[in-house]
């Protein structure tokens, strides 16, 4: 497609976060497995190609390369990460295991002024590294137009790494860090950059252009088709629904399956919202016992997923009759973490819908999913210009295991009552106290263990409460929100007053990485 940017795909967890990048500054991309057939992108005519990052090393056995004739397409072409590595592995440079790897933070230095890439880029800016090899030769035509500063304890001599290479007669550019991640302060501008003033290319994609073509989509793979989605009441689920009413009409059926581990009277809150306020056709299903049934006793996180998965699925099919198409509200981050989307990505957890059924679907060509390239501040504003009410399309992110994954160890009666109407309490008061809307995610996790306590004069020995809420832009990685001190206070004793069972509240500070936003 002219005027687009084809993202080739060599396993990176940032991937989708190029093309998403790409897509704010108002530029079309499409994300491609590194081996994908070269005389097809080429007929994509693209205005430029990038070369994503990833876990591999050029000189591994079964690392992933590409053909040097990509090269002779004559479109601008940027390396990132792994990508700078190639370029110069397959250009005749070198490239090494690094003697001091560099992972995060790092500060970059422009060597070079007349480069069209780093034009207007603060120099001595933060970037984001994540890299063990190094480039240590460059190809022939190459210069080194930045690099980072030398580590703090470094012997004397030390230059850092290279940072940027180009090639500027051949169109060829090529960075060390990842300018798509937000902990990169000059990110945007690079990419600006490398579109604009190299690629050429226009801007002519909205959201809105997204929604056009996905209700395009669905109406030329659906019409006249039985199709059903399941709805969860959260922001992707029922902007998935009123997407597929809007393009399909009210013959989708929808259906939600109350699995036994949600918050507290959650199941009136959504069908409210649903039935009434948003006039779906919802079909609900109270199945809390079944589900209840099959996680007794079970403690090991995959295992609850995998049980929950199942379940609903069998849930979920045994209230419908025959149909064609099953419509998932499955996000990129989802997917990203439970397996590769079109490289060698690693895994870090199983996605409770990637359950066998599913995968069977997936197979037949069964499963649509139109939002699984999307993260979900980006379904919020497809939720916003399908008008749906603030207060829901502002809704903080709750996992499809619900509070399964939220009581580490085993799930009883007793747990979740405690869990429930501690969450409820914690939510409560962040909306009452106006920080409910300055936090990405915000939720109490019941703990396996007990402590010792003074209660009443009495020692007590109650049960512990993590209280976790964090900032985040994208779900890909988040920082624990700066709560005030006066507010964690009036929760934690409210928690422990409330709640007989509980006599200690702590609050998790951990970041994304090296933490997952969920305990489990």
């Amino acid at each position: 497609m002219e005027n687009s940017i084809v993202i080739l795909d060599f396993g990176s967890q940032y991937t989708q976060l190029i093309a998403r990048r790409i897509r704010e500054l108002g530029v079309y991309s499409e994300i491609y497995p590194y081996n994908h057939n070269l005389d097809e992108i080429k007929a994509l005519n693209p205005a430029g190609l990038i070369l994503s990052g990833g876990p591999s090393s050029v000189y591994d056995e079964d690392a992933p390369v590409i053909s040097k004739d990509i090269f002779k397409f004559g479109v601008p072409v940027l390396g990132i990460c792994y990508g700078m590595q190639l370029i110069s592995y397959l250009l005749g440079g070198k490239v090494e295991r690094s003697h001091k790897r560099e992972y995060g933070r790092a500060i970059f230095c422009i060597e070079h002024c007349c480069t069209p890439l780093l034009k207007g880029v603060k120099n001595h800016s933060v970037v984001w590294m994540s890299h063990g090899d190094t480039v240590v030769k460059l190809p022939d035509g190459f210069e080194v137009t930045a690099a980072t500063e030398k580590d703090i304890d470094g012997d004397a001599g030390d230059k850092g790494s290279i940072a940027v290479i180009e090639n500027q007669d051949k169109n060829i550019y090529a960075v060390q860090f990842h300018p798509e991640v937000a902990h990169t302060e000059e990110g945007t501008s690079i990419l600006s950059n490398f579109l604009f003033d190299i690629c050429k290319a226009e801007k002519n994609w909205s959201m809105q252009n997204f929604i056009d073509e996905e209700i395009r989509i669905l109406r030329e793979k659906c019409e006249g088709k039985k199709v059903v989605l399941g709805v969860s009441g959260g922001v992707d689920s029922t902007t998935l629904a009123v997407l597929v009413q809007r393009a399909l009409g009210d013959k989708v059926m929808a259906v939600f399956v109350n699995n036994g581990v949600l918050r507290m009277d959650e199941e009136k809150r959504v069908l409210f919202n649903l039935c009434e306020r948003l006039k779906l056709k919802i079909r609900y299903v109270d199945a809390s016992e079944l589900f209840l049934e099959r996680l007794h006793k079970i403690e090991n996180p995959e295992e609850k997923r995998k049980i929950i998965g199942k379940t609903f699925v069998e849930v979920f099919f045994s209230a419908l009759e025959k149909f064609d198409f099953l419509v998932q509200g499955t996000l990129y981050p989802d997917v990203i973490e439970s397996a590769p989307v079109k490289g060698p990505s690693r895994t870090i957890k199983t996605h409770h819908n990637r359950v066998s059924e599913i995968e069977k679907l997936e197979k037949e060509g069964r499963i649509i999913e139109p939002f699984r390239y999307l993260f979900k501040d980006e379904v919020r504003k497809v939720a916003k210009l399908l008008d749906i009410p603030d207060d829901i399309l502002n809704r903080h992110p709750f996992p499809g295991p619900g509070l399964a994954v939220r009581i580490i160890g085993e799930i009883t009666q007793e747990n979740l009552a405690i869990l429930r109407e501690a969450d409820k309490i914690f939510i409560d008061t962040l909306k009452e106290s106006g920080w409910y809307d300055k936090v990405w995610q915000a939720f109490c996790v019941f703990l396996p263990v007990k402590s010792v306590g003074v209660m009443g004069d009495e020692r007590a020995y109650g049960n512990v409460i993590a209280l976790r809420a964090v900032t985040s832009v994208d779900g890909m990685t988040a920082n624990r929100a700066e709560l005030p001190y006066t507010l964690l206070d009036e929760i934690g004793n409210t928690i422990i007053r409330r709640i007989k069972e509980v006599n200690r509240v702590v609050y998790d500070i951990t970041s994304k990485p090296p933490a997952t936003i969920e305990w489990e």
